[in-house]
């Protein structure tokens, strides 16, 4: 799941600013970081932990690059003592997380950072960013396959996922818990998640009516047909209100 184009400047400025002053005064003793949710709505007592792969994958590349270097230099924001000490500097410290796809609850943790505080501080937004979306992602996914009830349950979110990252992340983190598959076809390819599609209503608008569509697209695919059935319908609600 990790954008191979994700350094370890994939941070928030006070991350580093904190970095700094921890370097500055010396201060490179162990610190461990608890990500959990501390409370849940009453009718939603469960989540699914998704993105603790992301984040494990993150911290074994850890590192700046001299480009990133470059442009942290470039800021005037840090001495040179900082910039090397960033040259230099792996993640070295332990991880503690449920496995991805855990159920799990209101004050339990699914990730648990222990390393030098430095190390520690620097991930704390990778961390907040990969599993807060999947996590939301995939426990709303495992809520629609319990409404579904035994019934196929499709991810067609990639025309509203909001850019194509995200859009990779909902299709895994849907899957994971439970749906079937995805009309996500990159998705597919990357993750080994079966792939569904249909048509767009302007596919059923291109021909003389329905039945017209209906028939062409069937000759097409012949052995996996799916059809659209709610083109004119849904325009008809909407012209009425």
């Amino acid at each position: 799941m990790t954008n191979p184009h994700v350094t370890a400047l994939f941070t928030d400025l006070y991350e580093l600013t904190m970095a700094a002053s921890y370097l500055r005064y010396r201060m490179f003793a162990p610190a461990t970081f608890s990500l959990f949710v501390r409370s849940l709505p009453p009718e939603r007592s469960v989540l699914v932990a998704a993105g603790i792969d992301e984040v494990l994958q993150f911290l074994e590349a850890f590192s700046f690059t001299k480009e990133d270097l470059e442009f942290l230099h470039d800021t005037g924001r840090f001495p040179a003592d900082v910039l090397d000490y960033l040259a230099q500097l792996r993640f070295t410290g332990d991880v503690h997380a449920l496995p991805e796809g855990s159920l799990c609850f209101a004050q339990e943790p699914l990730i648990e950072v222990t390393g030098p505080i430095i190390e520690a501080q620097l991930i704390e937004t990778v961390v907040l960013n990969a599993i807060h979306l999947q996590t939301l992602i995939a426990s709303k996914a495992a809520r629609s396959v319990v409404a579904a009830e035994g019934r196929s349950v499709i991810d067609f979110s990639l025309c509203r996922t909001h850019g194509t990252d995200a859009g990779l992340k909902v299709a895994h983190a849907s899957y994971l818990a439970g749906f079937d598959g995805t009309s996500n076809v990159l998705a597919s390819r990357l993750y080994g998640i079966p792939m569904y599609g249909t048509m767009a209503h302007s596919f059923i608008e291109s021909f003389e009516d329905e039945e017209a569509a209906f028939h062409a697209y069937a000759e097409t695919f012949p052995d996996d047909t799916a059809l659209l059935i709610d083109t004119y319908v849904k325009w008809r609600t909407f012209r009425q209100q």
